[in-house]
């Protein structure tokens, strides 16, 4: 990505991975539409609330690989590929050793974890015995992510769509299989994800071997020095930070819905599948983004960086208001998709969805803020603006919620309120680094 096409190449760059993204929503997003239509509107509520609680544990792993990701490109860009695969090994370790703690933890911490999101008593048993099953997939979830980092790094964003396409395509059939045929409810969802989930990791790390082999490690770089973890660590865990703070003020916010009883908490689980997959896209555009300027930052190309923000900006914005007008006029026939003839759970799901809808533009711009200050090496700015973000929306939603005359509404409105002021504060630092760096030019 250091040569040739700005624009053209981080749109080709991206395509795969808004695919990929959108494919690995499928997992969830089957196993909703399957249980909701065939097991009921309490299924629905248990699966969509467990995928928050997924979500948050997944973004532990995903941000360590994230962040690895971003240091592989800066190696990559600059032509240093021993120090790429002697961070290949050390990554490799280090996050593997934090989802054997992480996976143990989990099983240990469901019911106490359950309790804190206010689980209601008629969904409760539903979403333990998913959750139950569904963790077993955490390491596949580890090895999936870790080498579509690596190869995404490279420039390699179609195996990782490849791999996905199939795995998600048996997901749906054993999504059908399990529930609608063998009738084994919440856990045949579960466990038709977990075992997509081992298909997807297994067919990238037999690419990567066989296919790529000059990213992985040789014995002289198969061992540890301080200061390659450090550099790791650096990237990784402030990036695994940022990821865990925006999910856990996610997870907070469903906790408060939670409160509110089934019929929101169905609602909220088709509408947040609907709203991840709208502005998904943005998301997988601003990581894309976030490799060109790591690739061209590492190789001191510092133009290339400075227009390839200036269209990135402009397209984004673009997308997310194109988007945001089809969620608004068609928010009622996309929560009938999911939830069918539920008129009550149709209304607040749509309720949502026009209120958060209309400010996509918000969470794009934030989508490339985060990429940037990855990729120029200031990754800890990417946490303030997600701690922000979110703080912002979990008191807003709190305080407004409270309000018996605004009610579940202000957890609505309090999404683009956070993204509107994380935004403002990113484009204010990023017009000061402007004027006093100019190795770092916006």
């Amino acid at each position: 990505m250091t040569e040739g096409g700005i624009m053209r190449g981080m749109v080709v760059f991206a395509m795969p991975l808004m695919l990929g993204n959108i494919l690995q929503q499928f997992y969830n997003l089957a196993d909703t539409f399957i249980v909701g239509r065939f097991i009921g509107a309490g299924a629905l509520a248990a699966v969509g609330a467990a995928y928050a609680l997924m979500v948050f544990i997944n973004s532990v792993q995903l941000g360590l690989c994230m962040g690895s990701g971003t240091l592989f490109s800066l190696h990559f860009g600059a032509g240093r590929m021993d120090r790429l695969r002697h961070g290949v090994y050390v990554s490799f370790v280090f996050i593997g050793l934090i989802t054997v703690a992480l996976n143990v933890a989990v099983f240990l911490l469901i019911d106490p974890l359950m309790r804190l999101l206010q689980v209601p008593g008629d969904v409760y048993g539903m979403m333990r015995e998913y959750l139950l099953v569904v963790f077993c997939g955490i390491g596949f979830s580890f090895i999936y992510n870790f080498f579509a980092s690596l190869l995404r790094a490279v420039g390699n964003s179609v195996v990782p769509l490849v791999a996905l396409v199939v795995s998600v395509v048996l997901n749906v059939v054993l999504d059908i299989v399990f529930v609608c045929v063998f009738g084994w409810g919440v856990a045949g969802a579960a466990w038709a994800t977990v075992i997509s989930q081992g298909v997807s990791a297994a067919w990238l790390t037999l690419y990567t071997m066989r296919r790529m082999a000059e990213l992985l490690p040789g014995r002289e770089e198969r061992r540890f020095s301080r200061s390659v973890l450090g550099e790791i660590g650096s990237y990784s865990l402030l990036t695994c930070l940022q990821q865990s703070v925006m999910n856990f003020g996610i997870l907070m916010v469903q906790g408060l819905v939670n409160s509110f009883g089934t019929a929101v908490m169905a609602a909220f689980a088709a509408a947040v599948k609907i709203d991840t997959l709208a502005y998904m896209p943005a998301q997988d555009f601003g990581n894309a983004y976030s490799v060109f300027v790591a690739q061209n930052y590492g190789a001191s190309k510092v133009d290339r960086v400075r227009r390839g923000t200036r269209g990135a900006f402009a397209l984004v914005s673009a997308f997310c208001l194109a988007v945001s007008v089809l969620v608004f006029i068609f928010a009622e026939p996309l929560m009938g998709v999911f939830v069918g003839d539920e008129p009550e759970i149709v209304r607040i799901g749509s309720g949502y969805l026009r209120i958060e809808g209309a400010f996509y533009c918000g969470i794009g711009i934030l989508f490339l803020l985060y990429g940037y200050y990855r990729a120029v090496r200031r990754p800890a700015f990417s946490v303030v603006l997600t701690v922000i973000s979110l703080g912002t929306r979990v008191a807003f939603a709190y305080a407004l919620s409270a309000i018996p005359a605004v009610g579940v509404a202000g957890i609505w409105w309090s999404v683009p309120v956070g993204w509107a002021l994380a935004d403002a504060v990113g484009l204010i630092y990023y017009r000061k680094i402007n004027r006093l760096h100019n190795d770092i030019a916006l």
